[in-house]
């Protein structure tokens, strides 16, 4: 049974947008009598001691060697110098719709991209090739269009919940982390940057030793996930809350089928599906 009464931390919570750390006074000479200059004023701004010339030499050296041995390149097309170029961003221009016999009776699903080309090579570098940079800007990519998808909308609160699809837990270790998760973070981040309050809340786990879908039917890919898609009550919203599916790629629709049928009994209302790719 749901958890009425938890609700999981809104994301603008979890981030602050500035952190400060004053630097003390220096304590008075042992025996003196006389005051600091300045005592029982406010100083005008914080004391900051700069980086000497040397290290400031070191930084600059240090930012050249790692541009060396480790250079930042478009993921998409290997432009130096940046995570992701314009024109490789720009393939993630949707969202449209994607139909799948699977997904007919269940939530509208929409994707940003085809999964080809520049857009299939990117996701690929963010999912399997250690590219957590790209989590940011392809978070803000799909957060800019979650408020004008059909359908979609947050509670009664104006808060936007969102569930990551769940992944295999050995899929999850060797990519460092639930890559889902991360995403769905960004866009929290980017939503609530917006003016829009949103929460992560992975309410959905995978259970049991589901195969690999690469390469299955839709129906092996269907029957792969039957009864293992489970939920999470410690992660999920409240029963009635109105949640958006999101996911990296719909091929079959099958696992965004199950989700949504998994989220569905548990009393929630998955009034989208939004992914980065749809094959």
């Amino acid at each position: 049974m749901t958890n009425q009464n938890h609700r999981p931390m809104p994301a603008r919570a979890l981030w602050p947008s500035t952190l400060t750390s004053p630097t003390a006074r220096p304590d008075r000479p042992p025996g003196s009598n006389r005051q600091p200059a300045g005592a029982g004023r406010p100083p005008d701004r914080l004391a900051v001691p700069l980086p000497t010339r040397l290290a400031k030499l070191v930084i600059t050296v240090l930012a050249v060697l790692v541009d060396l041995v480790l250079p930042i390149r478009c993921a998409g097309c290997g432009e130096r110098g940046i995570p992701i170029c314009l024109r490789c961003a720009a393939t993630f221009a949707g969202p449209f719709p994607v139909r799948r016999p699977g997904l007919a009776h269940g939530p509208p699903a929409f994707a940003l991209a085809e999964y080809q080309g520049a857009a299939r090579t990117a996701l690929l570098a963010y999912k399997e090739r250690g590219r957590r940079d790209l989590a940011g800007v392809l978070g803000r990519t799909m957060a800019a269009v979650l408020p004008w998808l059909p359908g979609a909308g947050p509670d009664v609160d104006g808060t936007w919940w969102l569930v990551p699809a769940p992944s295999r837990a050995t899929e999850a270790r060797r990519r460092g982390g639930w890559h889902l998760v991360r995403l769905a973070r960004a866009v929290a981040c980017a939503l609530a940057a917006a003016g829009h309050p949103a929460v992560v809340a992975p309410a959905l786990r995978l259970a049991g030793p589901a195969r690999d879908s690469v390469g299955l039917t839709a129906a092996a890919r269907a029957a792969n996930l039957a009864g293992r898609i489970r939920l999470r009550p410690e992660g999920s919203p409240p029963r009635g809350t109105p949640v958006i599916l999101l996911d990296d790629v719909i091929a079959s629709g099958a696992t965004a089928t199950a989700c949504a049928a998994e989220l569905t009994a548990a009393g929630l209302n998955v009034t989208a599906v939004l992914t980065l790719t749809a094959v």
